[in-house]
């Protein structure tokens, strides 16, 4: 059989973050910058980066922000045929305050009604999407809409159908649905995927599993049958766990620019080394990208493989 035609493809929503400079509140900020942003692409766009071919399909405005959003995924090389273009609609938004301690980071959404939370199953080229070595969606998909519960149950029961597998990010956001839906919806969702990521937050408050990491870590993999789980611990690190071996991974030290993006950017290291045939690697390649992240502006990361590869092996960030 011929070779997938890519190494990774996604579903999902891509939305444009509207951030006010830090220290500022929305209410009184003059300007904000714009970033387009959303999980899926996020992964989908460093992937590509990172060399891999790689298609994000979703739904966007045919206008200046869904052109915005299409050519940031343009720039970074990833396969545009997958998008829905809509005469009509809109593109879903998102307001971030950047505040210090005790505020912290406040989101406010504003993507209601968006051209993503109206897409349907029978728009999606399947064929294209599942001609893939992995198949990667989030738990923040099917929080969206009835329509997108249904592309994503879709996509689940054609991806077995086809021996297709698939890497899942829990990626639970408490402001799209309460707890108690979100893992009732979702568990049956996670059901023998290749690559489950979930933080030990999300796996306690949806899933029930709580102790100490590892006890975390084995819940998951009872509960979702996964190959791979991958339970991320904050300033601990990340741990993976398949049923016989344990790798963890510290975190990596880094200056604070941004706090958006970095789970994604772990995701998108840790699928990278699945892609390699090397875990041990892909974790490590995972907390590296999610320190990056967080020193750079906006949700999609630049880089590209020879740094991942030098900074991932403690090497500096100058290069000559």
């Amino acid at each position: 059989m011929p070779d997938p035609r890519f190494d990774v493809t996604t579903l999902g929503e891509m939305m444009l973050r509207l951030s006010v400079p830090s220290g500022e509140r929305l209410e009184t900020a003059a300007r904000l910058d714009a970033h387009p942003a959303g999980a899926e692409s996020n992964v989908a766009g460093l992937l590509a980066r990172l060399g891999r071919r790689t298609r994000w399909a979703g739904a966007l405005p045919r206008n200046p922000l869904g052109r915005r959003a299409a050519g940031a995924l343009r720039a970074a090389g990833v396969d545009l045929d997958g998008i829905v273009w809509r005469d009509g609609g809109r593109m879903g938004t998102y307001y971030v305050e950047f505040g210090a301690p005790p505020r912290g980071i406040q989101v406010t959404y504003d993507r209601a009604g968006s051209c993503a939370t109206l897409l349907t199953a029978d728009e999606i080229d399947w064929d294209a999407l599942l001609d893939t070595r992995l198949l990667h969606l989030t738990g923040i998909t099917p929080a969206l809409s009835p329509s997108c519960r249904e592309s994503m149950a879709e996509a689940l029961r054609l991806a077995k159908e086809r021996g297709v597998p698939v890497s899942f990010d829990v990626n639970y956001r408490a402001k799209l649905w309460p707890e108690a839906e979100a893992g009732d919806v979702l568990l049956p969702m996670l059901q023998g995927v290749e690559l489950l990521l979930c933080s030990a937050l999300d796996a306690q408050r949806l899933f029930g599993c709580t102790g100490e990491p590892q006890a975390v870590a084995q819940g998951m993999l009872e509960r979702s049958r996964a190959r791979y789980v991958v339970v991320t611990l904050g300033e601990d690190g990340a741990l993976l766990w398949d049923g016989q071996a344990w790798l963890h991974e510290p975190v990596c030290q880094t200056q604070i620019v941004d706090r958006l993006g970095a789970g994604d950017a772990l995701a998108a290291g840790v699928i990278q080394g699945w892609l390699d045939e090397d875990l041990a690697a892909g974790l490590r390649y995972g907390v590296t990208l999610a320190a990056m992240a967080l020193s750079q502006l906006g949700d999609m990361l630049v880089t590209d493989r020879d740094e991942l590869e030098r900074l991932s092996r403690g090497g500096s960030a100058l290069s000559r």
